[in-house]
């Protein structure tokens, strides 16, 4: 069943990535035979395009014979940055928060957005009891890393609910900082209380824990559109190989129109590379469910970076940023026009 679906994603991407196809031979010659593309990711659904994109082969089709495509999972996104920082990957789905904060560290040097990929999926769900944010206080509530996308969103929604916290489990609320494979089990065993967590961890708790949503974070956004998973490249790997980020921005546009349009078998496939990092594979119908809170974009989304970075400064994790640089939109656009789609913009 899988090497249909591959198969045909693989006749479906054909055409959306015959343009970086066609230009691999002329484009990726100044790197030479030792050129290669090291990308970071999860295994959450939440990224998608690069489970599919990395699963179907589609990418790799895309950046051609002369390079070589390395991927490295992580847990989460502050580890990606500190990959990034240290030149071990040269390109990462990650989170909107810490992609402000590698922009942040590093004064606008290390690294550029240049692409969205997906918007939605995350969620507060907590155990039976608790039906307000005021039946949060003195609970212990999971997010997947200090500092992360949806650790940043816990503390900022606790501080409009005029409730506490601090960065070692202190205050009106104790925010307790796991990777995302231990909240299951710690949700059933009573050690904590809920937990803020992308797809399909969301899902996975409301099935397999018998919680409940408590806050759907759409809600707290315009029209519920907010960037959840972006596709940020180091600088110097942008300025030194543009040609191989342009495949890879088309193998990222490829991907979100498959999962978009073709959303039970990009399920097989995401699902395909999960079971290859972690050994497991979602339950279907929670995968269904979960997919169903997304939305995979090209659109950064930028203006929710913006707030993001707001919610940052206001809880003290850092000081004011100017984020104008962050983004470079400027190959996605390319590939855009090219294609007869609208420009995206930044902030």
């Amino acid at each position: 069943m899988l090497g249909k679906v591959a198969q045909r994603i693989s006749i479906a991407l054909a055409g959306a990535v015959a343009f970086a196809a066609c230009a691999s031979a002329a484009a990726s010659s100044p790197g030479g035979s030792g050129t290669q593309l090291r990308l970071g990711y999860f295994a959450n659904i939440t990224h998608a395009p690069a489970l599919i994109e990395i699963e179907s082969g589609s990418l790799q089709t895309a950046l051609g014979n002369a390079v070589t495509l390395h991927t490295t999972t992580f847990a989460a996104g502050p580890a990606a940055v500190e990959a990034l920082f240290a030149g071990s990957i040269d390109a990462a789905y990650i989170g909107p928060n810490p992609a402000i904060n590698a922009y942040a560290k590093s004064h606008g040097e290390a690294i550029r957005i240049v692409s969205g990929a997906t918007s939605g999926g995350a969620f507060l769900v907590v155990r039976d009891g608790i039906k307000t944010a005021p039946d949060l206080t003195h609970t212990k509530i999971a997010t997947p890393q200090l500092g992360g996308t949806q650790d940043v969103a816990l503390r900022s929604w606790l501080a409009t609910a005029h409730l506490s916290t601090d960065t070692v489990g202190g205050g009106d609320v104790s925010i307790v900082p796991q990777e995302n494979a231990r909240t299951l089990d710690a949700l059933k065993t009573g050690a904590i209380d809920g937990a803020w967590v992308p797809e399909p961890w969301a899902s996975r708790l409301v099935a397999d824990a018998h919680a409940h949503v408590l806050v759907d974070e759409r809600t707290l956004w315009p029209a519920g559109q907010y960037a959840t998973t972006q596709l940020v490249v180091r600088t110097t790997f942008l300025a030194q190989h543009p040609e191989i980020v342009q495949h890879l921005i088309e193998a990222n546009s490829a991907a979100i129109d498959f999962a978009t349009q073709h959303p039970a078998e990009a399920q097989i496939l995401a699902n395909a590379r999960i079971k290859k990092i972690t050994q497991k594979t979602i339950n279907a119908k929670v995968l269904a469910a979960a997919w169903k809170n997304l939305t995979f974009t090209v659109d950064p989304i930028a203006s929710s970076l913006q707030r993001s970075a707001d919610a940052e400064v206001a809880i003290g994790f850092i000081t004011a940023v100017d984020l104008h640089g962050i983004f470079d939109l400027t190959l996605l656009n390319r590939f855009l026009v090219s294609h007869n789609r609208p420009k995206v913009a930044p902030l």
